[in-house]
């Protein structure tokens, strides 16, 4: 058993949602804020290009399918550093693939299940825990 001092620390993560379907953004909001991070949302490419400078975060999480465009387009207008997921209905190999070469480090098919999520942000503390580290 581990000892409280070798316990990974608890790290609130900023997280920003993209994601076009009011109920689903407002069921991940929830389920993220109950799971103690600090979120900001957009519906669209535009609200996303427009709010998130001004809404730092540490992960960005975007549906690829968007009214204005999709994820994929998204990604080389936004800061460079952020740890990105994209979840989809597009589920081919083919998808998964564009969705790295955009930049997203992970392709979540939708629906997908609270732990598959909970496991990715697991990987983004830590990765920023030790980008921390002096």
């Amino acid at each position: 058993m581990q000892s409280t001092s070798e316990l990974p620390e608890v790290k609130t993560l900023r997280i920003f949602v993209v994601e076009n379907h009011a109920d689903t953004l407002l069921s991940l909001k929830l389920y993220l804020e109950d799971s103690g991070h600090e979120v900001r949302t957009a519906m669209t490419i535009e609200q996303a290009v427009t709010l998130l400078p001004k809404a730092p975060c540490d992960v960005l999480i975007c549906d690829i399918g968007l009214p204005d465009g999709n994820g994929w387009e998204l990604m080389p207008k936004l800061p460079k550093g952020i740890f990105a997921i994209a979840m989809s209905g597009f589920g081919m190999n083919a998808d998964s693939a564009r969705s790295r070469a955009a930049g997203f480090r992970h392709h979540l098919l939708k629906p997908f299940k609270a732990a598959e999520l909970d496991k990715i942000l697991a990987q983004a503390i830590a990765e920023l825990q030790d980008r921390d580290r002096p």
